[in-house]
């Protein structure tokens, strides 16, 4: 006899996340698009008192940033959707969709900062009101610090692949920023010859950013396996229940930050059917208390003993 388990014979088979975990993720993208504003209007005025190819880089970035935070924030949006009829497995898949647009809009600012900078190789321009550079940029520095900060709360507390990949161009911006202080810091000493280099240097970085986001997105739309340490994990916790003889046939895969888990169960089938749903139902227990949004599907399998 097969049966599968289930928390009681009316809870749908996706679990419920917890309110705390939607107000961890809008806050998240409500910080990500007010910090990429803000920062768009300094660096905008900047680059006007400059004309550095290195803050127009910033500049490029923090543009392309606030629009992968509003596509960004309407995917989480959308992913918090419960399921439906159309999508028994919620719409977490989303927050992959706003990864991967994200990593469009990051690839296509690295190829505008590429031309930009290649042209003023060619036709150099001196960079002047290097100070205002300096101050808008260091601006720049300590409000994407403080944005990640929140976003690295966020990403722990709920694993959202949107939220991730947020924080990955967010991290790239800072070392954008740092190196566009540094080729500020060269253009005042009167090297203002390496500040397209700078730019070239940033962009080539920006681009693999990236790859790194879009690879991820895309391994996530294709149903890849969570981490093995993970699938070791979950499986002994399957078997520390007693009851619980083995475990085969595991597979899991995230749905935004919704963990699908589905594997056999192996118990002796000379259990009356109560007994092997009570160690069904301890099994899925066990797991949810490491993995508490997660939607859990024990196939449990009779053998003998």
């Amino acid at each position: 006899m097969t049966t599968e388990a289930s928390s009681t014979p009316h809870q749908p088979a996706f679990s419920a996340r917890s309110a705390e975990t939607d107000r961890l993720l809008r806050l998240a993208t409500y910080a990500s698009v007010a910090t990429a504003c803000l920062l768009i209007l300094a660096k905008f005025a900047a680059w006007l008192l400059t004309g550095s190819v290195s803050v127009l880089a910033s500049l490029v970035d923090s543009t392309m940033d606030a629009g992968a935070s509003l596509v960004n924030l309407l995917a989480v949006r959308w992913s918090l959707a419960p399921p439906d009829a159309e999508h028994r497995f919620g719409h977490g898949k989303a927050q992959a969709l706003a990864a991967l647009a994200q990593a469009t809009f990051i690839a296509g600012s690295a190829g505008f900062l590429a031309l930009e900078a290649i042209d003023r190789l060619l036709h150099p321009r001196p960079v002047t009101e290097i100070g205002v550079g300096v101050a808008v940029i260091g601006f720049a520095i300590v409000l994407t610090l403080g944005l990640l900060a929140i976003q690295r709360h966020v990403i722990r507390r709920t694993n959202s692949p949107a939220i991730r990949a947020d924080a990955l161009h967010y991290a790239t911006d800072l070392a954008t920023n740092t190196a566009t202080l540094v080729a500020l810091g060269f253009a005042w000493l009167g090297w203002s010859g390496t500040d397209p280099l700078f730019g070239l240097a940033i962009g080539a970085y920006i681009f693999y950013s990236a790859g790194r986001i879009g690879l991820e997105a895309v391994q996530l739309l294709m149903d890849h396996e969570i981490p093995e340490a993970q699938r070791q994990h979950i499986l002994e916790l399957a078997r520390a229940i007693p009851g619980a003889l083995g475990t085969h046939d595991l597979r899991t895969r995230q749905s935004g930050q919704s963990l699908i888990i589905q594997f056999h169960l192996e118990i002796d089938a000379q259990l009356a059917l109560k007994d092997a749903h009570r160690i069904g139902q301890a099994v899925e227990d066990a797991i949810r208390v490491h993995y508490p949004d997660s939607d859990i599907i024990i196939h449990q399998d009779p053998v003998e003993v």
